[in-house]
């Protein structure tokens, strides 16, 4: 029975799969064993009741290692989910503006962009243009415009206002977020700074 199990999208093949003849195997506790025959290597796992798994399938001879491969599956699965726990995910919100509307309306849109601003999303602001207001896209540009500079306090206009059909759409990015990003590169830069030194 052939069995394959995609660990970090890497196929695996385990004690029976492997169809070398010949292996480089690493002991299960990372020592370097040789090269040998896949027999050799299989007597080998078995007499330790450890698995022997094939790590590094285009070399010449394949690379492979004994472990515990269901321990190590377990441990993979872990580190996936962790690395997904710390990825944020950005959504993008959308803000709907009229050409006729009021200020307190206005504000209301401008404070819900704010809390999109602070959660990190994108914000998509967009007006709709019905019947005659066609002709009047200048009053949208002015109401984005307006819309812009109300929040550049907390946000970026990352696409300015453009016409798309029969709607207006502009783009617009947290401060916040920017600066994460780039403080979290110039962390990378100095550690990669100070492993070279």
């Amino acid at each position: 029975m052939w069995r394959c199990l995609y660990i970090n999208s890497k196929k695996l093949q385990i004690n029976d799969e492997i169809t070398s003849k010949e292996v480089r195997t690493i002991g299960a506790d990372g020592s370097q064993l040789g090269i040998m025959p896949i027999k050799d290597a299989l007597n080998l796992a078995a007499s330790q009741n450890l698995d022997l798994v094939k790590m590094v399938a285009n070399a010449n001879p394949a690379v492979c290692k004994i472990m515990d491969y269901g321990k190590y599956r377990f441990e993979q699965a872990k580190k996936d989910k962790e690395a997904k726990k710390n990825q944020h995910t950005i959504d993008i919100k959308e803000i709907r503006l009229s050409l006729n509307i009021d200020t307190h309306d206005f504000e209301t849109k401008v404070n819900h962009a704010l809390r999109f601003s602070k959660n990190g999303d994108k914000i998509k602001v967009s007006i709709r243009f019905k019947g005659r207001e066609m002709g009047r896209s200048n009053i949208g540009l002015q109401v984005m415009d307006k819309f812009a500079k109300a929040c550049g306090e907390f946000t970026n206009v990352e696409k300015t206002a453009k016409l798309d059909g029969r709607s207006m759409i502009m783009f617009l990015s947290s401060k916040n977020a920017s600066s994460k990003t780039q403080s979290l590169s110039k962390e990378c830069g100095k550690d990669a700074k100070n492993q070279n030194s």
